[in-house]
């Protein structure tokens, strides 16, 4: 806006594939000319899924049996009827936590990192409040111990506490007149002028810090960079250029958003030891600057100290003015009441601000529980599931055709060629797993690599052939003859 600065956001490219996985397999099969080599690529998507579904079975059951004794409802009465000891609780603890950050990593989910929290909370978009954690209502000692027996690097402060997950990245736009908060910042923008002025400004505003000061390099939410990485720019009303269009008209403003944010944590325990609950909760499509809407047992927001600091110079430096005109010989009762006028009128802007904050704030919470959070506990495990299948599906699914369609390729080949069919064919980016798709390739057998480390598919028949046929393609066969024989 204007010559003002742009407050641009570096979002990395993800191992997420971005496309639905009929879609994908439609449009992989539709670029096969021959009917019959067609259908043996369906043939082969199916019994890869069927597959790999078989492969995480065991542990996603594991994972299902031991969140059933930490689950808020029903998990204090199941460790009880198990009768376990304080160390096996831990011990199933600590599997459960294990199984999580395994099917997380799976799923493409990082932890955030202070940098990202940082970089993310460095700006507001809707939510003008500060939210702080209530961290008496938190247990330190779940995170605590697990991580000391398993390192992980770059973890938050926040870390013993609770752990956010996050994946994929959205923008979020609103178009609206904005008018209170385009009066808010005009009243900012008139006040640190007369503070400016005044040389006061010094009182009420702290020198910005060094990792927030505003700069024409991007801020970067990755550590390293690739190429079609996304660059986001961050459109907000205090840092937009009012003119009369922007002041009298619709604006849009717009944030970078987290498609998905799992959190996980434990409340702190009032009661007996046994209850042991372990929350997972899922938000979907959280603007980064609003990120604090996640977060687990929040306190409710108060006046800040610095409307304090703001209520009481005011008052201040408003007796302090009306002493020294009243003094003077020529007191002039109209400066006077001007000035009460102004350190008032700011007293009371002050509060009405954060009341409306407070309302915006409110609203926002309630919008997160029906409208942002998409599940919770058994819920979102049973998702992240069903996620990791789908996402080693199509990666298998991708790499395999593109061996078949463009022959033999060494690792980094097949990884471009890859990333370059998505993008093609979908007009979607992504970083691609290759080593991922190759393991899981090498283990079903229908890939094979020569000496100099290029690797080839094996013909489609064959890979059906090596595959086998599925349990579930027998129950599907033996459920179509039922159903044949009755009619």
């Amino acid at each position: 806006m204007g010559k003002k600065k742009k407050d641009i956001i570096h979002l990395e490219r993800e191992s997420v594939i971005p496309i639905l996985k009929h879609k994908l397999i439609a449009a992989l099969s539709d670029r096969i000319e021959r009917k019959s080599d067609r259908d043996e690529f369906l043939k082969l998507c199916q019994r890869v899924e069927y597959t790999i579904r078989a492969w995480y079975l065991l542990q996603f059951e594991d994972l299902m049996q031991l969140y059933a004794l930490f689950e808020p409802i029903h998990g204090a009465k199941k460790l009880e009827q198990q009768n376990l000891s304080p160390e096996d609780i831990d011990t199933c603890e600590y599997q459960f936590l294990t199984c999580l950050f395994q099917v997380m990593e799976k799923s493409n989910f990082k932890i955030t990192t202070d940098d990202e929290i940082n970089i993310a909370l460095s700006a507001q978009y809707r939510l003008n409040l500060p939210i702080v954690v209530d961290e008496t209502k938190l247990d330190k000692k779940l995170f605590t111990k697990y991580f000391s027996k398993h390192p992980h690097d770059n973890l938050p402060y926040f870390a013993d506490k609770f752990i956010i997950f996050r994946r994929g990245f959205g923008i979020d736009k609103m178009t609206a007149y904005f008018i209170k908060s385009k009066i808010n910042t005009i009243i900012s923008r008139l006040w640190r002028c007369f503070l400016t002025i005044t040389c006061l400004k010094g009182l009420f505003y702290s020198k910005p810090r060094e990792e927030y000061k505003e700069d024409t390099d991007p801020v970067e939410i990755c550590i390293e960079a690739e190429q079609d990485d996304i660059y986001v720019e961050r459109i907000r009303i205090e840092k937009m250029k009012l003119s009369l269009s922007n002041l009298f008209g619709k604006v849009t403003i717009q944030e970078p958003t987290f498609q998905s944010i799992i959190v996980v944590y434990r409340r702190a325990s009032k009661k007996k030891e046994t209850e042991r609950n372990i929350y997972v909760k899922h938000f979907r499509n959280i603007p980064m600057a609003d990120m604090e809407i996640a977060l687990p047992e929040k306190k409710n927001p108060g006046l800040t100290p610095m409307d304090w600091v703001k209520f009481i110079v005011s008052a201040v430096i408003g007796l302090v003015t009306v002493i020294g005109s009243l003094s003077s010989p020529k007191a002039d009762i109209r400066v006077i009441f001007a000035i009460l006028t102004s350190v008032v009128g700011y007293c009371v802007k002050t509060y009405f601000t954060f009341q409306s904050n407070l309302v915006s704030y409110q609203s926002l919470i309630t919008q997160s529980v029906y409208d942002k959070q998409l599940d919770s506990g058994r819920g979102t495990l049973l998702h992240l599931c069903d996620d990791v299948i789908q996402q080693e599906v199509k990666e298998v699914i991708v790499s395999f055709f593109v061996l078949m369609e463009q022959g033999i390729a060494s690792r980094q080949e097949l990884d471009q060629r890859c990333e370059d069919l998505i993008k093609q064919e979908f007009g979607e980016s992504c970083n691609f797993d290759v080593d991922d798709a190759v393991q899981k390739l090498e283990k079903l057998g229908i890939v094979a690599k020569d000496t100099s480390g290029s690797y080839a598919c094996v013909d489609l028949r064959d890979a059906n052939d090596i595959i086998g046929t599925t349990t579930e393609e027998i129950v599907l066969k033996a459920k179509q003859g039922d159903n044949a024989s009755r009619y």
